[in-house]
């Protein structure tokens, strides 16, 4: 990732822990936002700070998603009614998980061509 904290195409996550992730055989410490654009820095360290806000960049290119994948950490929580009424409004399906599941499932979406986002919080331990 550049120093702005994006990398210009959307990748696959080779790996998870330890407080960020691998792709592009690059490491990135910290949560992320895999997104159609390009990967990048994604400024929110549990579920509690996630919010229609916090998702701006992804509602910014819903038009390109059939999917938006989130990673909630180690626990599935239950998010902002608000999230979903936007997405939905646009047409896209959200899914909330642990974050193991959502790279997973993200890796597989993005390996068959699919319009797939993932806004993924990090975690310290790989499940």
């Amino acid at each position: 990732m550049n120093s702005s904290g994006h990398f210009p195409r959307q990748v696959g996550i080779d790996a998870y822990g330890n407080g960020g992730f691998r792709f592009a055989e690059m490491s990135h410490k910290g949560s992320l936002l895999c997104l159609p654009d390009g990967m990048r820095a994604w400024n929110v360290g549990t579920a509690a700070n996630l919010t229609l806000a916090s998702l701006q960049p992804v509602l910014d290119l819903a038009d390109r998603l059939d999917v938006l994948l989130l990673g909630l950490g180690p626990d599935i929580v239950a998010i902002d009614p608000a999230i979903r009424a936007a997405f939905r409004e646009r047409r896209v399906i959200v899914e909330p998980t642990q974050t193991g599941g959502a790279i997973r499932t993200y890796n597989v979406l993005l390996a068959e061509d699919r319009a797939v986002a993932a806004a993924l919080i990090a975690v310290e331990k790989a499940r």
